[in-house]
């Protein structure tokens, strides 16, 4: 586990490719991914694992039935809610060790029911004729902030 024990939860994932690359993304970056709600595929789809390649024995996985479960499940948790639409530009935002970052599905976003106070929206900036990141490019760009805010991303080989 990363001493930043970051977690990323994606709410409702639909397209395997993209989970299988968000969890190489917590494998390289030692974060545990979630998964909420109901998912597009099967966790033993050939395209989730190929994605994923043969990093999967090394992401920490969980499911969880519904969202009310998992913040039920974690009572002093601070929940960051992504939003494509509103927020905070992530940059901007002060991440904390110890947070949960929250993505929707890749074509509904969050539900509005889900996300939280205005204060705990991030949006990744999109300047271009584009409506948003590719959920697993997003994902990628938040954790990477969180951790360089936070400093304690894996060391890099020498």
């Amino acid at each position: 586990m990363n001493p930043a024990a970051l977690n990323v939860v994606l709410v409702d994932p639909e397209i395997p490719p993209n989970t299988g690359n968000i969890a190489r993304t917590c494998a390289a970056t030692k974060l545990s991914l979630h998964l909420v709600g109901s998912l597009g595929f099967q966790l033993t789809d050939r395209h989730l694992k190929r994605a994923g390649l043969d990093y999967w024995e090394h992401v920490d996985l969980h499911y969880h039935t519904d969202f009310a479960t998992l913040v039920a499940g974690q009572p002093q948790a601070r929940f960051i809610y992504t939003s494509a639409r509103r927020g905070q530009i992530l940059w901007d935002f002060a991440f904390a060790q110890g947070d949960w970052l929250v993505f929707g599905s890749e074509s509904r976003g969050l539900p509005q029911n889900l996300l939280g106070p205005e204060q705990s929206v991030v949006t990744v900036p999109v300047y271009g004729q584009v409506r948003s990141l590719n959920l697993a490019n997003a994902v990628a760009v938040v954790v990477y902030e969180a951790l360089r805010q936070l400093q304690t991303g894996p060391s890099l080989p020498s």
